[in-house]
């Protein structure tokens, strides 16, 4: 497993963009798969995007497309997800999770270690 931190949360209007990253801790970082999901209401976690182990190859819900971007920097062990013009629907606890092995990114219970969370919330 490795350890993980999400930050940048935070209170924003519609239209705002903010960043939010996602720490990891452990073995080689490139070795992850990491993904971003939310919870807004109920128990389930939703995808909203991955970036891939090895080729960073990155995944986006449909929601979120063209607007969110992930990117990574290996040599900080750190995970990004740029979010551009935020709607009062992207309000959520927004989470992180990394996991070494070929799975399915956009699985939530596919992921071996998971952050605490982050919440961001988007007002008209």
């Amino acid at each position: 497993q490795v350890q993980l931190e999400e930050t940048g949360g935070g209170l924003v209007q519609a239209g705002d963009s903010l960043t939010l990253s996602c720490k990891g801790s452990g073995r080689t970082f490139s070795r992850y798969t990491v993904g971003w999901f939310r919870q807004a209401q109920g128990p389930d976690r939703s995808f909203v995007g991955s970036i891939i182990r090895n080729d960073g190859d990155t995944i986006y819900a449909d929601s979120v497309k063209g607007r969110f971007a992930i990117s990574r920097d290996n040599a900080k062990n750190t995970v990004y997800l740029q979010m551009n013009n935020l709607k009062p629907e992207d309000t959520a606890i927004y989470y992180c999770a990394a996991d070494s092995s070929n799975m399915i990114s956009h699985l939530a219970t596919a992921y071996a270690s998971w952050g605490q969370g982050t919440q961001v919330t988007v007002s008209s």
